[in-house]
């Protein structure tokens, strides 16, 4: 079993890597032996997240990047493969939850911002990705969706719409380029115990009924979206391709007793 999750010799990206989730990958690749490029609109963060991995002896760089921008996206990809020669994996977790409105009648520029963050740089950045993956002979693409994009939500329109697109570009991608040995797959998280969740964490009556709603009858960690992330770029995942993985301590398979 030995080697199944080495990442030695391998890159990747990480968008939205400067925190929480998108973090706690970047950490998991670099225990894994990778180097990871951190990519985030926060400079400041990014550098203080490379330090921090640095500390720690891990290899990692780090760019800010617009993912809305198609000048940083490319510039991403180049700085990434100038300093570390090349590009075996690129994690899109950037993303924004968006207003809370329901599917047919959001805020036309607020439904076009959750879209053009959420979806269209994804779509931009994996296209960029690609020919560099396939010129290390095939690679792993992991689209960040989410449990609010495989079932019906009230509250959040326009971002459930699109993480199921996610899920769905990660069905097009394996197909289209599973022939050059580049997989894609989503994720597709529960509720997670980062920074963002801090006011949910803190709200009781909120607290009871999610967690009743959710058989481990606990929040997620980040490390253990980290864990579901590198099964998915490392050998351990070498013949999975096109699913989303739901990492949500069973919440989506529960009756609520």
């Amino acid at each position: 079993m030995s080697g199944l999750f080495d990442l030695g010799g391998r890159t990747a990206i990480v968008t939205g890597g400067s925190r929480g989730i998108g973090l706690a990958i970047a950490r998991a690749f670099g225990e894994a032996g990778g180097s990871v490029m951190i990519a985030s609109e926060d400079a400041q963060a990014c550098e203080a997240a490379q330090a921090s991995l640095a500390r720690e002896g891990l290899k990692a760089a780090w760019r800010r990047c617009e993912v809305t921008s198609e000048t940083d996206q490319r510039a991403l990809v180049e700085a990434t493969v100038a300093i570390f020669g090349g590009l075996d994996i690129l994690v899109c977790n950037a993303g924004i939850s968006g207003p809370m409105k329901g599917s047919t009648c959001p805020d036309p520029p607020a439904y076009r911002h959750v879209m053009s963050i959420n979806l269209d740089s994804v779509v931009q950045l994996c296209g960029f990705a690609l020919p560099h993956l396939k010129a290390r002979g095939g690679g792993s693409i992991i689209l960040m969706s989410s449990i609010a994009g495989l079932r019906g939500n009230k509250a959040l329109g326009p971002y459930a719409i699109s993480k199921a697109a996610l899920a769905q570009l990660a069905r097009n991608l394996a197909v289209e380029h599973g022939p050059d040995n580049v997989r894609a797959n989503a994720l597709a998280p529960g509720f997670i115990r980062t920074d963002l969740a801090a006011a949910l964490l803190a709200d009781e009556a909120f607290m009871a009924r999610r967690m009743q709603n959710t058989p481990l009858r606990r929040p997620g960690e980040v490390r253990e979206v980290a864990g579901a992330a590198l099964f998915l770029a490392s050998p351990a995942g070498a013949f999975v391709t096109g699913q989303t993985l739901v990492v949500d301590g069973g919440t989506m398979i529960t009756d609520g007793n």
